[in-house]
């Protein structure tokens, strides 16, 4: 059974101008996976990791379908969601110092969580727990009874892991957990992460910005834009034959050692709060055809083994018209449109 699966998920902000922030969304976790969801800021990233949790604002309305094991979330009333989340999906969030009270010890954040999820515990076995859960992230039991402000960066971000894993959740979601970090701290989180995968069989949904992190930790990767999937696949052939443009483009856009010039991708993601009838990428494609803008390519499988949202591998089920290179000046309005 899978632990994570996401069926066809919308997430619509409302407003005067409603925001469709995630728009049909489907993967599939199995347990002990990690699957990279990357993208640039504004695509939905964040919105689709706090709909797993039933994070969401109010006045945020969600269709579709998070199931995790054989537990449907969508739908559950609030009190129903507050005792999954946790103990079924856990969160790992950027930037800890802003999510630990700087009031409390480290001791008492576990106990306020363990006295509010695992009622049947004793205070012995509780503090059992989280001293468990601290010794598998690296972090001494003679730090225990600290406050936040007395630990590292990197150490604190060890103390929110491990305040996720101590309720042993089956799925983890972890948004952007090394930013702030330097190098050394970040590739120690990701080894940390890793090595908890294979100890406990956890599903990691990863949540960045950073390719080379996907690269390293990830199995699979999905890419995001405007809310959908345009491409999703195993991390490796990903990177090395990427399907659709967006994808390419994207890793154009990264910095590596080998780098001589600085590239971007012109133009800036589309308004969500409009109709996009056709690809959402279309405005700033530089292989963008005229059926692009107007039609949806809908989902194919590459020979790769890639899922992707591209007419470029459905080209026979265009006219010869459709097939022809939209127009820069075309490109150009759309993109102010």
């Amino acid at each position: 059974m899978s632990a994570l699966t996401v069926s066809c998920l919308r997430v619509v902000y409302a407003g005067r101008r409603p925001v469709r922030a995630v728009d049909g969304v489907s993967i599939e976790l199995q347990p002990g996976e990690s699957l990279g969801l990357v993208g640039e800021s504004g695509c939905g990233k964040s919105t689709l990791g706090k709909a797993l949790l039933g994070l969401l604002p109010d006045g945020a309305r969600m269709e579709g379908s998070v199931s995790v094991g054989d537990q449907e979330l969508v739908g559950l009333s609030p009190r129903k969601l507050r005792r999954l989340r946790g103990k079924q999906v856990g969160l790992v969030f950027q930037e800890p110092m802003t999510r630990l009270d700087p009031l409390m010890k480290v001791s008492e954040h576990f106990e306020e969580l363990l006295r509010t999820h695992e009622r049947k515990l004793s205070r012995k076995e509780r503090r059992e727990r989280a001293l468990e859960a601290l010794r598998a992230t690296g972090i001494p039991a003679s730090r225990y009874d600290q406050y936040p402000h007395e630990f590292s960066g990197g150490m604190r971000q060890r103390i929110m892991i491990a305040l996720t894993l101590v309720l042993r959740p089956a799925v983890v979601v972890a948004d952007e957990p090394t930013t702030a970090l330097d190098v050394l701290v970040e590739a120690q989180i990701l080894a940390l992460l890793a090595e908890l995968r294979r100890q406990s069989g956890t599903a990691l949904l990863l949540i960045t910005h950073n390719l080379g992190i996907v690269a390293e930790a990830c199995d699979r990767v999905a890419v995001m834009y405007a809310g959908r999937i345009m491409e999703e696949g195993p991390s490796q052939q990903v990177f090395r034959e990427p399907a659709h443009p967006y994808t390419r483009e994207l890793m154009r856009s990264t910095i590596s050692l080998s780098t001589t010039e600085l590239h971007s991708i012109p133009g800036s993601p589309p308004d969500l709060s409009e109709p996009i009838p056709g690809c959402p990428f279309a405005a700033r494609c530089p292989d963008a055809m005229r059926a692009c803008p107007v039609r949806n390519p809908g989902e194919v499988r590459t020979a790769g083994g890639q899922r992707v949202s591209c007419w470029l591998h459905r080209l026979h089920d265009l006219s010869g018209a459709e097939r022809e290179p939209l127009p820069r000046q075309e490109l150009a309005v759309a993109d102010e449109a």
